[in-house]
């Protein structure tokens, strides 16, 4: 028999060697008195001491009412045992589920319960897991849209899913337990039962249809055409097999329907080749003609619409802006009559600059217009000729200084090699229509910024404005002829000089690029190559 001490310590192994929760709970204090190290490791204490001492007295996620817990206690003080789950909180406020035992204890004439728990959220998580996989498998085998069957190696039914059921006519659940020989017709049922053994044997997964020509047997003894796959598992060392079931008595129509109508086809073709044969060629010249009739009119009809576009335009812009030079005319011719004594020299003077000027606006729009023609016959070529870059910036510069406005400057920026070989001509022209444009459509007070960079093969120039920039949407039309961005449509213009720009780059073999911002400016940029012109 054990002495005092050894029992002793034959109680402290018993206690702290558990790796779970053990604690003895003194009913009469309500709190524990003693519990071991793993269970304060459990609870998330630093010592023994802290759980002893926490104020709150309490380890479930949701604390008990005090009739509840003097219920349970009640039922542990008189069966002696009581089990249950519940939630348990550990001092850092985390939780998990736990399963708890409560013993009822006697010592030295003091009441306690002997309290076991362990940590069971794994197991928590692993049922509730289960159970959702049951659940989906239970609505996948339900909500199937094809008859699903299941029976053991004994061929009895031990699974039939709603659809299995109305394919062969049988009331919910009346199917479990028969066998399945039952829904074989008659006379191959004698046959199935010797495949089923064989298929038992040497289980193997069969697909749907593999060109096998199946019947099933209703309850009320009708046969119907089906497709049947077949899989496999055991389970616990039992064979089962799962019958997956289409009934294909509409397919079967289906294709009965489509063999006759393939037969009549097939006469029908046979008495058509011969006059398809003999109307073909027919056809085909015809065709022909008329592919080559509709590409001629085709092309005709895109060019009489463009044509009638362009003349629109053309008459449009025109009336327009010949108007205005026009009346300026009229006006300052009417008001030099008014001004016949010597003396009034310099009002005669004034109108008549009037008249130049606007002499010239109109000679301009006629030289754009003129120009456009010679573009597109092909009589404008480019004459490379070696010129200073310098020297032409600066006299089309001094051409420009009639246009600019109140404060308006140009300042201009020449890197690279002093000397180039392009045609100064368009060269010149392309500068003053990009100029004219900046200055037109900048305000007063602004700085209109010319730059002209020679890298080893190519000059680019660049026009930069501080104007009121032009939208994303009608940048993409810019290069088209009279086209007028719509925020310009009220300053005079004809809708030709970046046409002519761009055909005059295209001529030097260079190309032009535009980016501009509404209310920002515009930049344009002209890349020409000069090394690759023949010298004359």
């Amino acid at each position: 028999m054990p002495t005092e001490s050894s029992a002793q310590s034959l109680t402290d192994i018993l206690f702290e060697e558990p790796r779970n929760f053990v604690g003895l709970y003194d009913v009469e204090q309500g709190w524990y008195s003693r519990v071991n190290a793993a269970g304060c490791r459990l609870l998330g204490y630093a010592s023994v001491q802290d759980l002893y001492a926490d104020p709150s007295r309490t380890l479930f996620q949701q604390k008990l009412l005090p009739d509840e817990w003097s219920r349970i206690q009640e039922r542990v003080l008189h069966d002696g045992f009581y089990e249950f789950e519940a939630e348990i909180q550990r001092q850092s406020g985390t939780t998990f589920w736990a399963h708890i035992d409560l013993t009822r204890c006697l010592l030295d004439g003091r009441l306690y319960v002997l309290v076991r728990f362990a940590d069971t959220d794994r197991l928590h998580d692993a049922e509730r897991s289960l159970a959702q996989s049951v659940g989906r498998f239970e609505a996948v085998v339900a909500h199937a849209t094809i008859g699903i069957i299941m029976c053991n190696a004994q061929g009895e039914i031990v699974l039939a899913n709603d659809l299995a059921q109305q394919l062969f006519g049988y009331p919910p659940a009346t199917l479990l337990g028969q066998r399945i020989e039952a829904l074989v017709p008659d006379a191959v049922r004698a046959r199935h039962t010797h495949l089923r053994e064989s298929f038992n044997a040497h289980p193997q997964v069969r697909a749907m249809g593999a060109n096998r020509d199946l019947q099933a047997r209703r309850r009320d003894g009708t046969v119907f055409p089906v497709e049947i796959s077949l899989s496999y598992f055991h389970l616990d060392a039992e064979l089962y097999v799962v019958a997956y079931i289409i009934d294909i008595t509409l397919k079967r129509e289906a294709e009965r329907e489509l063999r006759a109508q393939h037969q009549r086809v097939e006469r029908l073709n046979t008495e058509l080749e011969q006059k398809v044969s003999e109307r073909t060629h027919a056809l085909m010249t015809t065709l022909a003609q008329l592919e080559k009739r509709s590409q001629e009119l085709t092309q005709a009809l895109a060019a009489e619409q463009e044509l009638g576009e362009l003349k629109s335009r053309f008459v449009s812009m025109a009336s327009h802006e010949f108007r205005t030079p026009l009346t300026g005319i009229l006006t300052s011719a009417s008001l030099i009559e008014k001004y016949p004594a010597t003396q009034q020299q310099d009002k005669r003077q004034r109108h008549l600059e009037r008249i130049r000027g606007s002499v010239k606006h109109l000679t301009d729009i006629l030289e754009e217009f003129l120009s456009v023609g010679r573009i597109e016959e092909g009589k404008i070529e480019a004459h490379p000729a070696d010129l200073e870059l310098a020297a032409l910036l600066e006299e089309t510069i001094l051409d420009v200084q009639g246009l600019l406005k109140a404060g308006q400057r140009i300042e201009r920026r020449v890197q690279g090699p002093g000397r180039v070989r392009l045609d100064p001509s368009l060269l010149r022209k392309i500068l003053v229509n990009l100029l004219s444009n900046a200055l037109k459509y900048s305000g007063e007070h602004s700085v209109v910024l010319v730059q002209a960079e020679g890298g080893p093969s190519q000059l680019t120039l660049r026009v930069q404005d501080q104007g009121m920039g032009i939208s994303r949407e009608d940048q993409e039309h810019l290069f088209e002829r009279f086209f007028r961005a719509r925020n310009a449509a009220n300053l005079p213009g004809t809708g030709l000089g970046l046409y002519i720009v761009a055909r005059y780059v295209e001529l030097m073999r260079g190309t032009i690029a535009l980016r501009s911002e509404l209310n920002v400016g515009t930049t344009v940029t002209i890349t020409i190559p000069y090394e690759n012109y023949p010298a004359d």
